[in-house]
């Protein structure tokens, strides 16, 4: 019997890291970088997640309607995912989840659902919407509110409000808050010492 020919894979090998490659970078030219900037209008997810740290406040746990019917302080938000305006308050409305958030209802409402709706009277947040971003609207156990800001509202302004509202004393640190970056992305309210 005569001798089977050895077969040599180094050609077959060749092909196929010659694909491999090719699919390879063929792959890396088509995904691009994703860069989130708290500086610019563009969408990046969640703001509260990613700004702020604290994904739990989106979306509320209840309705306007729901607290309103419970005599709880509200604390009502709005604001747009992609609003640098939006995304710089995000760290202030966290740090109030982490002061009132046990004696204060935090709804928190992106503005695109509320554009062009009618008004749904005195528990549709719509009702309060004035239009800008962000907002903060302020209510007391009896429905009434008691602060309506808009813009870069001061975290102090906002606690003297609700410890007006809920009788609760914050500390002489809570009182006087400042933001402090933690990076390009974050930022954290902290007490001024």
């Amino acid at each position: 019997m005569g001798r089977q020919p050895v077969r040599s894979w180094q050609p077959l090998l060749r092909v196929v890291l010659g694909w491999l490659l090719a699919f390879t970078t063929l792959l890396g030219a088509a995904v691009q970088p994703v860069w989130a900037a708290r500086t610019t209008n563009s969408y990046d997810g969640n703001i509260y997640a990613l700004y702020a740290g604290n994904g739990s406040l989106v979306p509320p746990r209840s309705t306007l309607a729901e607290a309103l019917a419970d005599h709880r302080p509200v604390l009502l938000a709005f604001f747009l995912d992609d609003s640098t305006d939006s995304k710089t308050f995000a760290p202030t409305l966290s740090e109030l989840q982490r002061l009132w958030g046990a004696s204060t209802e935090l709804i928190l409402l992106p503005t695109d659902p509320l554009q062009g709706r009618e008004d749904g009277g005195r528990t549709d947040p719509a009702h309060y919407w004035n239009g800008s971003i962000p907002q903060v609207v302020v209510f007391d156990q009896k429905g009434q509110v008691r602060m309506d800001a808009s813009g870069q509202v001061d975290v102090d302004a906002i606690n003297a409000v609700l410890s007006e509202i809920t009788g609760l004393e914050l500390s002489e640190q809570a009182r006087s808050s400042r933001s402090f970056e933690v990076n390009e992305l974050n930022s954290e309210i902290v007490s001024r010492s």
